[in-house]
């Protein structure tokens, strides 16, 4: 007991009319022992905390890194990561990984990464294992584990939220991504005989009549953390579903599978912007239809689009590096360049290793360069930029390796459609000024041939072509490996953080009934 306690005496205007001095009495007493024992709290209920751990091994054995595959020009792990940070309940986003590489791309596309031991990154280590691992080296403790699949590319963002406020409001311990499925399961005995599972085999009731089921995704799970930790398994207590559409359940196993989700990525993602701070591109097949009209002499003319000039120089102006990268060895890919103002490499064999020297050269973010291709040897050059970009007719393979396909074909307005789909800052369509790119030339290797400014063709012999050519046609003949800088200034973006921004198919269907719809990138 408090020695230095009082005794309450209330006054006159605490009297409720009608109330006897003893119950006035009686309710001060009861007031002064609430006050004594239960006092009232002015601060907030702490708030509940949602992390989010994805496990993603190196040693994958169906697809070799399979986590590092690209769907729609994004990694595997990069789409769990979007669709983690997506979710507004989750406070951190973790990758538990034993391989470097992978932990590499966790930290580019903004997650945090705990490092494996050894002995839980092997073929028969559990999920489970990683997950207990990583919460047990972290500085803080949650009350929900959300646990993120890298082999589900099309995670709903919404329904993971959906999730988390379920297991947060107490009204389960863990749920977890299902679909709907309707087979009717069987398996063999012993003797190789068909045995029905869950159904009667003389019985064939219809769809409509028959009980819902409901088939795991893999995609995630949302667990009460101190569930996880104590029953060290994924399913404990209350088990709940959260129901996803078939478009959200495809899962990764082998290649046919990688496959499959690249083309359906490729034709139900597209791009309303792409953010990027350099464009590159390609030239026969992006530039041109990849035709040419020869004649008698052996001589070439090619046919390129008005539009696209336009749309580069709105990019050149407001200082945007932009380079044209080709395989071939003709002058026109050097006059076409001195027209639009940007750089050129051109016989170029191995685009992946002048691309990213090009990258390097003017200080620029792989993940914020974009690459425009049409045929499989720009595969190697998409696979070091952030935005590979496929023109509407491009091989198959390209456009299932592209993160967005242009609506036009190559030589028909496909490069006009990707500058104008790249935004340009304010204050750099404020104010242009001269360009001054850093030229690529000087990351290359000693000894390789590359000129500046100058094309192989005599005054004459260029003033002939330019005689014979439209306003935006360019004449080709054979000519040798060019590299010149012809535009551009220090990059005025340099300082944005990378990006990816991708988001899965069809998200954000938790405020609403589910339907289809087709989410952009």
């Amino acid at each position: 007991m408090n020695d230095q306690s009082t005794t309450y005496e209330p006054n006159v205007a605490e009297l409720q009319p009608g109330m006897k001095p003893d119950a006035r009495t009686t309710m001060a007493a009861d007031q002064a022992a609430e006050s004594t024992t239960a006092p009232t709290s002015t601060t907030s209920p702490t708030p509940h905390r949602t992390v989010a751990i994805i496990p993603a091994r190196g040693g994958s054995k169906g697809i070799p890194l399979k986590n590092l595959q690209k769907v729609a020009g994004v990694s595997l792990l990069a789409r769990a990561i979007n669709a983690a940070q997506a979710s507004p309940s989750i406070d951190r986003v973790i990758v538990s990984t034993d391989h470097d590489g992978i932990a590499a791309e966790a930290v580019r596309a903004g997650a945090e990464v705990a490092h494996r031991p050894a002995e839980i990154a092997g073929d028969t280590a559990t999920s489970e294992s990683a997950l207990i691992h990583t919460l047990s080296t972290l500085d803080e403790d949650f009350d929900i584990t959300v646990f993120m699949q890298c082999t589900s590319p099309f995670i709903d963002s919404a329904s993971i939220e959906n999730a988390v406020r379920t297991v947060r409001d107490d009204d389960a311990d863990v749920v977890f991504s299902a679909v709907e499925d309707h087979s009717f399961l069987w398996r063999l005995d012993d003797d190789t005989q068909a045995v029905a599972v869950g159904h009667e085999a003389s019985f064939r009731p219809r769809r409509q009549d028959r009980a819902k089921h409901f088939n795991e995704t893999g995609a995630f799970y949302v667990m009460r953390t101190s569930g996880l930790i104590e029953h060290e398994h994924r399913f404990f207590g209350r088990i709940g579903i959260e129901e996803v559409p078939p478009e959200h359940a495809r899962e990764i196993d082998d290649m046919s599978d990688l496959t499959l989700v690249r083309a359906i990525a490729s034709t139900q993602e597209t791009a309303q912007v792409i953010d990027v701070d350099a464009l590159v591109t390609d030239f026969d097949g992006v530039h041109t239809d990849d035709g040419a009209y020869v004649d008698e002499d052996g001589n070439e003319q090619v046919r390129v689009h008005r539009g696209d000039g336009m749309g580069v120089s709105r990019l050149v102006k407001s200082g945007v590096p932009m380079m044209i990268l080709s395989k071939e060895r003709n002058p026109v890919v050097t006059r076409r360049a001195e027209k639009l103002g940007v750089d050129v490499a051109q016989g170029i064999d191995n685009k992946a290793s002048i691309l990213d020297a090009w990258i390097t050269a003017n200080d620029l973010d792989p993940a914020r360069v974009a690459y425009v291709g049409n045929d499989i040897n720009d595969l190697e050059a998409f696979d070091v930029v952030g935005w590979p970009i496929a023109v509407a007719d491009a091989h198959p393979r390209v456009l299932a390796a592209a993160r967005v396909i242009l609506d036009r074909p190559g030589g028909r307005g496909a490069v006009r459609e990707v500058c104008d789909l790249i935004p340009i800052p304010a204050e750099a369509a404020a104010t242009i000024h001269g360009p001054t790119l850093t030229p690529v030339s000087a990351a290359f290797t000693p000894g390789a041939v590359h000129s500046t400014g100058a094309t192989t063709q005599s005054p004459a012999h260029a003033e002939a072509h330019a005689a014979a050519a439209p306003a935006d046609a360019s004449t080709t003949a054979a000519g040798a490996t060019s590299l010149r800088h012809a535009t551009g200034h220090p990059s005025t973006f340099s300082e944005r953080q990378p990006s990816i921004e991708q988001q899965p198919l069809l998200t954000n269907h938790a405020a609403s009934p589910r339907a289809n719809r087709k989410q952009v990138s």
